[in-house]
């Protein structure tokens, strides 16, 4: 092992004398992409395939966050999304909004340490698809209230 992943792990919260603590790729990319939706005029996995997969989204289908993929170390995680801005919005701004949320999201929840968050912006969001988004989004939030009180 060399010194510099020695120090990483001696400091990571994740490796303590009492035992290591290993989160799953899946997770990182569920947490990157809920952060990602947390930033008002973006839809993550742009706006086509988010209404094509509605049910998915709202199932939790396939395990994977829409538009995210991540790479997982013992310490460290990676990040490139792909997501659709609301036309009208400033995509470099919303891009560093996204990217800050991810990292301070990943970072507190998991004690991974971030060292990119690359982002694709594939779609623009125009006005007479916000109404189908919203709506998404309302029973989105129904559906995992709706877990959360099963659970």
């Amino acid at each position: 092992m060399s010194e510099r992943r020695a120090q990483q792990q001696q400091a990571s919260p994740l490796h303590t004398e009492r035992g290591s603590t290993k989160i799953e790729d899946n997770v990182v990319a569920k947490i990157a992409g809920i952060a990602g939706q947390e930033v008002e005029g973006v839809q993550m996995g742009g706006a086509a395939r988010a209404i094509g997969g509605f049910l998915d989204s709202v199932t939790g289908g396939g395990g994977e966050a829409r538009g995210v993929a991540v790479e997982v170390g013992e310490v460290e995680a990676a990040i490139d999304l792909t997501m659709a801005v609301e036309y009208g919005r400033p995509i470099p701004q919303i891009s560093e909004a996204v990217r800050r949320n991810i990292i301070n999201r990943i970072e507190n929840l998991t004690g991974l340490q971030v060292t990119q968050v690359n982002i694709t912006v594939n779609d623009v969001l125009l006005p007479e698809e916000r109404p189908q988004l919203e709506r998404q989004r309302e029973v989105k939030q129904q559906a995992q209230q709706q877990g959360q009180r099963v659970r």
